[in-house]
């Protein structure tokens, strides 16, 4: 499959009239232009984070949306193909992207950046060939940084992952079903062939195809 990618990006005005610019998929020296806000921390420190995403854009498949203020980057969004040992990559479809990570600097939450980024990356038209799933796991949520509760939290990731246009998707995939707060959440492109969906629904329910 050629992953086509078209840039696209908005401005982002703040309450007190401060632009951000949400772009993407960047190429890979527009990230190594940028530097990273010090405060994206979620999965490593900013700058070993800043050489994961230069590694993820090395990958054909990869999509980088970020947010910035000016050359710094205060938020990211992620998709690529699911990681080999999920169950979601035994399908092989390479029209299956994951949002694997989405991640918004502390110091600029509150200007509904996460929520942009999914909008942004949905701007491409190239997108309606894709399936796109997101695994939504309580024990990665930030309950400490933000005082909610685990179902607040939940609450709020669905309404942005719907930003995006992604959906609650059923699925008896052990680690989901091992929390009720956890979800799978999936869209689906209007040019994703029936094919496609059968085998994304085949593996959503391996215990159902398997009786």
């Amino acid at each position: 499959m050629k992953h086509r990618k078209t840039c696209k990006s908005l401005q982002l005005k703040s309450k007190e009239n401060h632009t951000f610019i949400i772009e993407g998929p960047i190429k890979k020296n527009i990230l190594e232009e940028c530097e990273l806000d010090k405060k994206l921390t979620a999965f490593r420190p900013s700058d070993q984070q800043k050489k994961a995403l230069l590694k993820v854009a090395d990958l054909d498949e990869s999509r980088i949306i970020v947010a910035r203020d000016g050359h710094l980057i205060i938020g990211y969004a992620i998709f690529l193909y699911p990681d080999p040992l999920e169950r979601w990559s035994e399908i092989e479809l390479d029209n299956l992207l994951e949002l694997g990570a989405i991640e918004v600097s502390s110091d600029y939450r509150g200007h509904q950046i996460a929520k942009h980024l999914l909008k942004v990356a949905m701007m491409d038209e190239a997108m309606e060939d894709y399936i796109i799933i997101t695994t939504e796991y309580y024990w990665h949520w930030d309950l400490r940084g933000t005082g909610l509760s685990i179902w607040e939290y939940r609450d709020v990731m669905e309404k942005v992952m719907k930003t995006g246009g992604l959906e609650w998707y059923a699925t008896d995939d052990p680690e989901i079903c091992s929390h009720p707060a956890n979800c799978l959440m999936a869209r689906i492109g209007k040019r994703v062939t029936p094919d496609a969906v059968h085998e994304f629904n085949r593996v959503r329910f391996k215990h159902k195809y398997m009786l």
